[in-house]
């Protein structure tokens, strides 16, 4: 393949590239907008229906241990560290083992949500975001 050739195919591929990349970073943040919609509504309704918030704990990874922290708001799994705060941010519960963390809590950061929970997950189980939300909603004060 003369150089020049190479060079032309060389550019096409990384355009490609750069163009998929881009495509997969728009579906990437229009799966996030509308997974921080169905948090929102979640809190709303929950709010309205006077499902009340508790104190939520984090967990280690090790789940030997678990840690106080300052969010408030709703676990969306009785056996899992999913939950939403009072302010519509959406958690994954585990942080790295600490022992900081048992005399001050630990600060778990909020992350975006997905639209399907627990995709690629080992045991293969996922579940639609909003049927996740619907099954706590439907759980009302009456969740673990």
């Amino acid at each position: 393949m003369p150089k020049d050739d190479h060079d032309g195919w060389r550019e096409q591929r990384s355009l490609a590239a750069a163009a998929h990349a881009e495509s997969l970073e728009r579906r990437r943040r229009a799966e996030t907008a509308e997974a921080r919609a169905l948090v929102a509504s979640f809190v709303e309704e929950a709010t309205r229906r006077g499902i009340r918030p508790r104190r939520l704990r984090a967990t280690a990874y090790s789940g030997r241990a678990s840690y106080r922290t300052r969010l408030r708001g709703w676990l969306l799994l009785r056996t899992g560290p999913l939950a939403v705060d009072t302010e519509g941010n959406f958690y994954v519960l585990t942080v790295p083992p600490s022992f900081l963390a048992r005399i001050v809590g630990a600060s778990p950061a909020p992350s975006d949500p997905p639209l399907a929970v627990g995709r690629g997950a080992r045991d293969g189980e996922s579940m639609s975001l909003a049927l996740l939300l619907r099954l706590r909603l439907d759980g009302g004060d009456d969740w673990p």
